[in-house]
């Protein structure tokens, strides 16, 4: 009886870790090597290199039903949607920064930025929803004007869920579209506007239009234009590799951030984090990505530029560009014309697109420079940052 007992054991362990093996092997060949779990723990890896202690949460934004008009509720579920959230500790009465990320990014790229932020800021960063470690639901947007709301609907549904007013926006590439347009749509609850290299400020000019239209006319230009209004995507490429997906971003990102830098190289640590960490956000479900036709034409051209919307504007605003920011500065000097209200722009030198790795110290000193109305004794002698240009 002991005997068999003992074998049923065997048999059982047996079976338990052929079971286990098989569970394993499935993950090993899984093509896409991802998943939601993935993005919460490799954001915290990276998140490790940032000494201020923070508060991860997922911000329920509220549920509907299929067929619901509001525009991220629109799928086969009704479940329940979250925006991805960290909080950083900081002292008491400190003046609250929202920072936004750009696309195909989310709130860890702003790694670098924490700690010296955090120390004058309550510091919040989140993921733009359809991306990061925030809800995926399925993009069902057809228009410009759906996908605006889309985003600018689910941050107002967070921001209410949070009981946040009277704060800082900052926002980066897209993120600094969508925090200008959230901007226009509710002022009253945002103190200053912060733009990172924004998206959206340069309309498309005659000369460009011509261009484009003579490069549609091309075999190049006509599979592009297909590819465009198809909604190809970077990350749908990351996908299509499957298992080769995450060399192809390591080789990105130590071009972009190591050997192309234009700014402070990342570390070998830096660069192993952050690698991880884009790969596992780039490789998830499609969602929030699927705004770029949307919003840009082929080319990269804003369908509605911000700068037509520069008179009803009414906030003060700091625009940050990197010397080689794709993003020009003169679409942001352009629309200074026509505000009527407080407008800065500051230029951070060795820095591109992604100024607040490039140059962190340099985007520190902008950050605080813009915001000294709500940190220094004296706002009006505080001196212009060295090192910085003002166009």
């Amino acid at each position: 009886m002991a005997q068999e007992i003992s074998k049923s054991s065997e048999l059982g362990s047996s079976t338990n870790a052929r079971s286990k093996e098989k569970r394993s092997w499935r993950s090993l060949v899984r093509w896409i090597p991802t998943s939601t779990d993935n993005i919460l723990a490799a954001e915290k890896r990276l998140l490790s290199i940032v000494k201020t202690p923070y508060v991860q949460e997922q911000v329920n934004i509220g549920s509907g039903p299929p067929g619901s008009k509001v525009k991220w509720f629109r799928s086969s579920s009704n479940e329940p949607r979250f925006i991805n959230t960290v909080t950083f500790d900081s002292k008491e009465d400190s003046p609250t920064l929202v920072m936004v990320h750009g696309y195909g990014a989310s709130q860890g790229f702003f790694f670098r930025n924490f700690d010296a932020l955090a120390r004058r800021f309550r510091v919040i960063a989140i993921d733009q929803l359809g991306w990061g470690g925030s809800s995926r639901p399925d993009f069902t947007c057809k228009s410009t004007e759906e996908t605006e709301a889309w985003f600018i609907d689910s941050f107002e549904a967070w921001r209410k869920a949070k009981n946040l007013s009277n704060f800082i926006l900052l926002g980066h590439s897209f993120g600094g579209y969508v925090a200008a347009k959230y901007a226009l749509k509710h002022p009253e609850h945002i103190q200053h506007l912060i733009l990172v290299g924004p998206a959206g400020f340069f309309p498309e000019s005659d000369a460009m239009s011509e261009w484009i239209s003579k490069f549609r006319a091309t075999w190049k230009g006509a599979i592009m234009n297909h590819l465009w209004e198809s909604n190809f995507t970077p990350q749908k490429l990351v996908r299509g590799l499957g298992p080769w997906g995450p060399d192809v971003v390591r080789k990105y990102t130590s071009a972009r951030f190591g050997s192309r830098s234009t700014g402070e190289v990342l570390t070998e640590e830096e660069s192993r984090l952050l690698t991880d960490y884009v790969y596992h956000t780039l490789a998830a479900k499609a969602s929030g990505e699927l705004c770029l036709k949307y919003i840009f034409s082929f080319g990269a051209l804003t369908r509605m530029p911000l700068v037509h919307s520069a008179s009803e504007w009414k906030l003060p605003t700091t625009f940050i560009y990197g010397f080689q920011d794709w993003m020009n500065y003169q679409g942001a000097q352009e629309a200074r014309k026509h505000m009527k209200v407080p407008c800065e722009i500051i230029r951070v030198p060795q820095a591109g697109h992604f100024v607040f790795i490039d140059q962190p110290s340099s985007f520190h000193s902008a950050v605080l420079y813009a915001c000294r109305k709500f940190l220094s004794p004296d706002p009006d002698h505080e001196p212009f940052p060295e090192g910085l240009t003002s166009a």
